[in-house]
C-alpha cells in the first residue's frame, strides 16, 4: 500500500479542493486504516460528528486497492446511505483527486437482487395475478392493457412507467427511477433472490442488470454494499459479494441489529397455505399433506402469548412444524424440474417458497442446540416507522426465530481471513469498545485481534451545547405524563420553535404534537403526515419549525444551523421489557454470571441515546440545548453509564438556567 505520509496528502489535496481543511481526528483515522490494512488487523474507530470519518477511510481504502489484487468493500447499515456513497461522495472525492492517482478507480454497487429490474420477468416469464388484471402481453412479449386502453389504476399507471423506463434504463437499478413507485408495482418487474431461475438456465442471463452489476463488482476496485449483503455472504455463504479481502463497515453500531435482522424467519399457516396454493397451480403436485400441516400449526399455535417461548417448542407445535417440514420436502421432491423441461418462472416461485418452508422448518427443530431465539408474534408490535403497537391477540400468531448472537458466524464468515475496519460517531459505550466488539465476535476464546481508537471529534461540546436532565419530572410511564407536556411546551416556547423531539414510539409523538399544537405558536410537524425527505426539508427551512418523529429521525437528521437548536429525547431508549431478543440475550448474560441489565439494555440504550443527542451540533457554529425528559438519567446508578456515552456538553437540571439558554438563541432574541 502507498505510504502513510502519501495517503495523507491525497487526504489534504481533496479537502482543500473541496474548500475544507482536514482535522487532526481525521489525520489520526487515516493513519490508524493505513496501520490496519497494512498489517491486516482489524480495527474500531469512533469517529464523532464533524471528524469527516468518510473521506478518513475512503481515501485509504482507495490507496489500498489500487495495489491489491481484490477489490475493497465499503459497507453501510441502509441503502440511502450506500446510494450516497456511490453517487455523491465517492465521485466528489475521485473528482477532486484527478491527476494524483496512478490510474482511474473503478467503484461498483452491490445490492440484492431485488433491488434490480428482473428482463425474464418483465418478458413475461413469471405469472403475476395482480398484472394479469392489468395487462395482456402481446405478440412482442409487450404489455397490453387487458381492456385495450389506458390503465386507470395508479398501480397500472405505474407498472405502464417502470416498463418503460425498463426499455431505457443501462442500469435497472430501483434508485435510478426518479420518481419512484410502489413496492407492490415493483414486485411486477423483479424477483427474489430465492424466485430468480438463475444465470445458468434463465434465456436472459447474458441482459440481466443484477448479473451485469456483480460482473461490474467482481471488475471494482471499490464495492459499495450494505449490512444485509454482508450477512448473506457471512451466514448463508452464498457469493452475492466478489472475493474480498478488506472491508469497511461504515455505522457499524447497526451491524449487529441489520445482521440480525437479515437473518430472522417467520412461520405460519397463512406462508403453509400460500405455499400450497403456489405448488397446486404452478407445480401441479399433490398439496394435501401441506393443507393438512397448515391447520395443524394453525391449532397448535391457537391461544399462544404473544412473546418470548423461552422453552422452545412444545410437543403440538413440534410436531405441527415437523408435519410442515416433510410435506413441504415431499412437494419438492415432486415438483423438481425433469431434465430438459423449459424454464418455468413461476415453478421456481413456487419451489423457493416450499424451499424456504423446508428451511425454517429444520432451523426451527433444531434452535435451542443452535442457540436460536423463539418467539410468538401477531399483527401489531414493532412495526417500522410506527415504533410499537399493541399486538392484535385475536389474530392467528405467527413463529419468529432469530440468532441469540451473531457474533459466532460474524467471526467465521467475516473476520476470519481478512482485514475489517469498523467506525462510527457511536461505536464505545462509554469510553470502552468491548461491548461492540462482543456483539461481533471479536471477545472470546480463539476471538481475532483488534485495535480500538476515539479519535474524538472537532467540535467543542461544552461551549457550543448544554445537556439538560429534567430531574424533577415524574418517571416515564405507558403514557405521556402532563408535566412532561408542560415541559416540553416551556422549552419549545423558550427557544421559539427550532425543536426536534424524539420520542420512543409514534403513538407518543403524535399524542404530544396533537396536545401542543393548541398551546403553541410554532408549527409542529410530525412524522408521518408527509414524506420524511419532505418534512426534514421543511424543518431545516424553518427556524421556527418544530419536528416530532421516533426513531428514524433519532439517526437520519442533519440538520446544521440554527434550525435544529433543541433536541428533546421522551425516555431513555432502553429496549421494550417484552423485546424477545433482548430479554433472551439478558438470561443469557445473567446465566453466564453477568448483568444482563447493563449488558443489553443499558448498552443498546447507550447507543442510541449518542445517537439522538448527536442531532444538535452538527457543525462548528450550531448551538443549543438536548432536553432529557426522562428523570433516571440522573437519579438511577446506570445514569453516569449513560451520560459517559453522551457527547461532553456542560450539563445542569436547572430548568430556568435552560430557559434562558434558549431565549437567548431563539431567532428574535436580541
Amino acid at each position: 500500500m502507498a505510504e502513510l505520509e502519501e495517503v495523507v496528502a491525497l487526504l489534504d489535496t481533496a479537502v482543500a479542493k473541496m474548500g475544507g481543511q482536514s482535522r487532526p481526528g481525521q489525520h489520526e483515522m487515516v493513519r490508524h486504516v493505513v496501520e490496519s490494512l497494512d498489517e491486516g488487523r482489524h480495527l474500531l474507530v469512533q469517529a464523532g460528528t464533524g471528524t469527516g470519518k468518510s473521506l478518513a477511510y475512503l481515501v485509504p481504502a482507495i490507496a489500498h486497492a489500487l495495489e491489491s489484487e481484490h477489490p475493497v468493500v465499503v459497507s453501510t447499515a441502509t441503502l440511502a446511505l450506500q446510494s450516497q456513497i456511490v453517487g455523491r461522495d465517492v465521485p466528489r472525492l475521485l473528482e477532486n483527486l484527478a491527476g494524483q492517482l496512478p490510474r482511474p478507480v473503478d467503484v461498483a454497487l452491490a445490492k440484492g437482487r431485488g433491488n434490480y429490474v428482473c428482463r425474464y420477468k418483465l418478458g413475461g416469464g413469471y405469472p403475476d395475478e395482480d398484472e394479469g388484471a392489468l395487462f395482456s402481453l402481446g405478440e412482442d412479449g409487450s404489455a397490453r392493457p387487458a381492456t385495450g386502453q389506458g390503465p386507470t389504476s395508479a398501480l397500472g399507471q405505474e407498472v405502464v412507467r417502470l416498463r418503460e423506463w425498463a426499455e431505457d434504463t443501462e442500469t435497472g437499478d430501483r434508485d435510478d427511477l426518479v420518481p419512484g413507485v410502489s413496492d407492490r408495482a415493483w414486485r411486477q418487474v423483479s424477483v427474489t433472490a430465492m424466485d430468480c431461475i438463475g444465470a445458468q438456465k434463465c434465456p436472459m442471463a447474458e441482459e440481466c442488470f443484477s448479473e451485469l452489476a456483480r460482473k461490474r463488482a467482481a471488475e471494482a476496485d471499490i464495492v459499495i454494499t450494505n449490512h444485509a449483503m454482508l450477512a448473506v455472504s457471512a451466514f448463508e455463504g452464498l457469493a452475492v459479494l466478489p472475493e474480498f479481502e478488506t472491508v469497511i463497515i461504515d455505522e457499524a453500531h447497526e451491524l449487529q441489529d441489520r445482521v440480525t435482522s437479515s437473518v430472522t424467519r417467520q412461520l405460519s399457516a397463512g406462508l403453509v397455505g400460500a405455499a400450497a396454493s403456489a405448488a397446486r397451480k404452478r407445480c401441479h403436485v399433490v398439496v394435501e399433506p401441506l393443507n393438512r400441516a397448515s391447520e395443524a400449526l394453525q391449532r397448535s399455535l391457537e391461544g399462544i402469548p404473544s412473546g418470548l417461548m423461552p422453552l422452545g417448542l412444545n410437543d403440538e407445535q413440534a410436531a405441527a412444524v415437523d408435519l410442515v417440514r416433510e410435506a413441504a420436502r415431499v412437494a419438492l421432491s415432486d415438483s423438481k424440474p425433469q431434465q430438459g423441461e423449459a424454464v418455468d418462472g413461476g415453478k421456481q416461485q413456487a419451489r423457493s417458497q416450499l424451499l424456504y418452508l423446508l428451511e425454517i422448518c429444520e432451523r426451527m427443530a433444531s434452535a435451542q442446540d443452535a442457540r436460536e431465539v423463539l418467539w410468538a408474534s401477531r399483527q401489531g408490535g414493532f412495526v417500522p416507522g410506527q415504533g410499537y403497537v399493541q399486538p392484535d391477540e385475536s389474530s392467528p400468531a405467527t413463529l419468529n426465530i432469530a440468532p441469540l448472537g451473531v457474533g459466532g458466524r460474524l467471526r467465521e464468515g467475516l473476520f476470519d481471513g481478512r482485514t475489517v475496519v469498523l467506525t462510527s460517531a457511536t461505536l464505545a459505550v462509554g469510553s470502552a469498545f468491548e461491548p461492540v466488539a462482543g456483539s461481533l465476535g471479536l471477545l472470546g476464546e480463539g476471538a481475532p485481534s483488534w485495535t480500538g481508537i476515539d479519535v474524538g471529534s472537532p467540535f467543542d461540546y461544552p461551549k457550543q451545547g448544554v445537556l439538560y436532565v429534567a430531574r424533577h419530572l415524574p418517571r416515564p410511564s405507558r403514557s405521556l405524563a402532563p408535566e412532561l407536556l408542560d415541559e416540553l411546551e416551556d422549552l419549545i416556547r423558550a427557544s421559539g420553535g427550532g425543536a426536534l423531539a424524539l420520542f420512543s414510539s409514534r403513538r407518543a409523538a403524535e399524542e404530544a404534537a396533537e396536545a401542543l399544537r393548541p398551546r403553541l405558536d410554532q408549527e409542529i410537524l410530525c412524522q408521518g403526515e408527509s414524506g420524511m425527505a419532505s418534512l426534514v426539508r421543511r424543518f431545516a427551512e424553518e427556524e421556527d419549525t418544530c419536528l416530532f418523529g421516533t426513531m428514524t429521525l433519532w439517526q437520519g437528521v442533519d440538520v446544521p444551523g440554527p434550525s435544529c437548536r433543541l433536541v428533546v429525547i421522551d425516555r431513555i431508549p432502553f429496549p421494550r421489557p417484552d423485546d424477545p431478543l433482548s430479554t433472551a440475550r439478558s438470561r443469557d448474560v445473567a446465566r453466564r454470571g453477568g448483568n444482563g441489565f447493563m449488558a443489553v439494555s443499558a448498552s443498546h440504550a447507550a447507543v442510541r441515546l449518542a445517537q439522538g443527542a448527536g442531532r444538535l451540533i452538527r457543525s462548528t457554529g450550531d448551538r443549543g440545548v438536548v432536553a432529557m425528559l426522562d428523570p433516571r438519567l440522573a437519579t438511577e446508578r446506570y445514569g453516569a453509564f449513560l451520560r459517559a456515552s453522551l457527547p461532553p456538553m456542560w450539563a445542569t437540571t436547572e430548568k430556568d438556567t435552560v430557559l434562558g439558554a434558549l431565549r437567548r438563541l431563539a431567532p428574535d432574541a436580541s
